[in-house]
């Protein structure tokens, strides 16, 4: 049974999104996690991380939507965690990190809504396995 099994029975369309995502745990005000988002839809994103995190932990999120506004600013909850197998031993692992989106502002839910609809008319939706 593969670590992905189970995973991808999403309420809302993903896009492929490479963007810059701040990740703080709500358990350690000095773990501030700097990654990238390898996908986003309204309900959460995929970010990468060097590190795993606690499932059902507590997160914030800042997100960089690259429109030119504010960053988006949220708290998130970490619904999934799988490790990537690393093909080089000298390489640091990263990780899938799921968060999906716990209080999130009516606006800022309204930009994220639109720049997914928007790259879904581009193609660039993930499918589902």
């Amino acid at each position: 049974m593969s670590p992905w099994d189970g995973l991808n029975r999403r309420r809302f369309p993903r896009v492929n999104y490479p963007c810059q995502v701040v990740v703080r745990n709500e358990n350690d005000e000095r773990d501030v996690i700097l990654a990238h988002t390898e996908n986003i839809g309204v309900g959460g994103i995929c970010a990468i991380l060097k590190k795993g995190l606690e499932m059902f932990s507590p997160v914030e999120v800042e997100l960089d939507l690259l429109d030119l506004e504010e960053h988006v600013k949220c708290q998130g909850k970490v619904v999934w965690s799988v490790r990537r197998k690393s093909s080089e031993e000298n390489k640091p692992m990263f990780y899938d990190i799921g968060i999906e989106f716990v209080d999130i502002g009516d606006r800022d839910r309204e930009r994220v809504e639109a720049t997914v609809q928007r790259l879904v008319k581009q193609g660039r939706l993930v499918p589902e396995t």
